[in-house]
């Protein structure tokens, strides 16, 4: 067990348990995120879908957003991401690194560098 945990330091990665609690919370807070950033949608299953508001998009369905996963996807432009802070940026005109510091002060948490 210590040097499982120790690969994860040297690698520099996070021990899965703690990794899977930080999924949820973040998984938590992304349907209010949403709901702030996408008002104008339907949420099916664990997808929120809705209009793109970067683009003059008229058609629901091409744009969704995983709720588990926080993965999204601009089915018409080819756009896509990994999490929130991604979706952030792309919403926003953000670099990554603003799109994470701006979301850590809207949950109250830490940004670190």
């Amino acid at each position: 067990m210590a040097s499982a945990l120790l690969q994860l330091e040297v690698r520099n990665e996070t021990p899965p348990s703690r990794l899977s609690r930080r999924r949820r919370r973040r998984a938590s807070a992304l349907p209010a995120l949403l709901e702030r950033w996408l008002p104008d949608r339907r949420r099916i299953g664990n997808e929120w879908v809705a209009l793109n508001p970067t683009r003059a998009d008229s058609n629901p369905g091409s744009f969704k957003i995983n709720l588990r996963t926080g993965r999204w996807a601009d089915f018409a432009t080819g756009d896509r991401g990994t999490d929130a802070i991604s979706l952030a940026a792309y919403l926003h005109s953000l670099s990554q690194y603003e799109a994470a510091a701006r979301l850590a002060r809207l949950l109250g948490v830490t940004a670190r560098e």
